[in-house]
């Protein structure tokens, strides 16, 4: 069984725990608040160096870290992983773009406005760089998503819940999604994936969901 080191409240976390259960595949869940400085302690810098979370224990003494390659890891053969050559590399397109364009200023923004008290005042010099910039992210999705369902492969894939994951955080944020009519429709359908949870969703905390996707072998 997976052992997934994650914080509820982490959008990069979030993603894993989403995949984890559209796929119905076991874990178990070690809350790691980063907020208290518990990835920074000497036993969690032996596994990830970078004192980042997710990260995902995958074996014996073998830990997987990076959220878009934890979402790879664990689709690979299913669904959410596109096997044809062009879908694949446009999937990994949209996870790039969201690594660069997305998590950097709506993320940072979700960080410092919602979980970082008094953050607001402590980043007032680069509140205005994540607002246009993360705009800027949001209406190129905007733009692919006013013709296209989902972001690669016409299906849902972890290039969706890759950008899921912090897309529907950006009205806890500061910003304004009612200009986004495409990207609020595609939220939407996301959220109505069978097996979908909730980011405050917890393993044993309630009737497990009804899974969609079929995990590999």
């Amino acid at each position: 069984m997976y052992k997934l080191y994650s914080m509820q409240r982490s959008g990069n976390s979030y993603k894993v725990r989403l995949a984890l259960a559209l796929l119905n595949l076991p874990y178990e869940a070690v809350e790691v608040d980063i907020l208290r400085g518990e990835s920074r302690t000497p036993d969690f810098l032996s596994k990830n160096p970078s004192g980042q979370v997710p990260l995902l224990e995958v074996g014996e003494g073998r830990y997987l870290a990076e959220s878009n390659a934890i979402l790879w890891y664990v689709a690979v053969g299913t669904p959410l992983a596109p096997e044809n050559r062009i879908d694949r590399a446009e999937a990994l397109q949209w996870m790039f773009f969201e690594q660069h364009a997305l998590e950097p200023n709506i993320g940072a923004a979700y960080f410092w406005l919602s979980l970082v008290k008094g953050g607001r005042d402590l980043q007032t010099h680069s509140l205005e760089d994540w607002m246009e910039r993360g705009y800027g992210a949001l209406q190129v999705m905007e733009n692919h998503l006013k013709t296209n369902a989902y972001f690669a492969a016409r299906q849902l894939t972890v290039a969706d819940i890759a950008l899921y994951g912090y897309t529907h955080l950006a009205d806890r944020c500061d910003f304004d999604l009612s200009t986004f009519p495409a990207i609020r429709d595609w939220l939407e359908r996301v959220e109505q994936t069978p097996g979908f949870v909730s980011m405050d969703w917890q393993p044993g905390t309630e009737a497990e969901p009804e899974p969609r996707l079929a995990a590999g072998v």
